[in-house]
């Protein structure tokens, strides 16, 4: 009895290609601040609960990283369009677009084809200038 091997790592086709390194670092800024935000907020909550000293500080800290949080996040935006401006956005061509310049390609392909002389090769005109010392 022969037991099918099954692969370790299957490669799969990527849907969307990766951001660009700049707007990918400012993501993972933007959610590691969310998440500290995030937890500062829960502490902040808990704090006051409990009537805790801490509880004002911990609010503060809270609201201060709401702010540097929103500021990542737009961070984010504010790269990935600037990366978009100087590098370009790749865009795919609708096939209408396309079907036009081949049309256009052909046209011109047979117009070099009927301007060409009844020849078909270059003929030398004359002694060659070369070889002349």
């Amino acid at each position: 009895m022969q037991t099918q091997r099954r692969e370790l790592w299957v490669e799969e086709p990527v849907g969307r290609r990766r951001l660009p390194d700049p707007v990918r670092t400012a993501a993972v800024r933007a959610v590691l601040v969310s998440a500290l935000t995030l937890m500062v907020a829960l502490v902040a909550f808990f704090f006051t609960v409990t009537g805790s000293w801490l509880a004002f500080p911990a609010v503060l800290a809270g609201v201060t990283g709401t702010v540097v949080a929103t500021w990542a996040v737009l961070d984010v935006w504010v790269t990935r369009q600037v990366w978009n401006q100087r590098h370009g956005v790749v865009s795919v061509p609708s096939s209408t677009a396309r079907e036009l310049r081949r049309e256009r390609r052909r046209a011109r392909r047979e117009a070099r084809v009927t301007a060409r002389p009844t020849g078909g090769r270059i003929r030398r005109r004359g002694p060659s200038t070369l070889s002349r010392a």
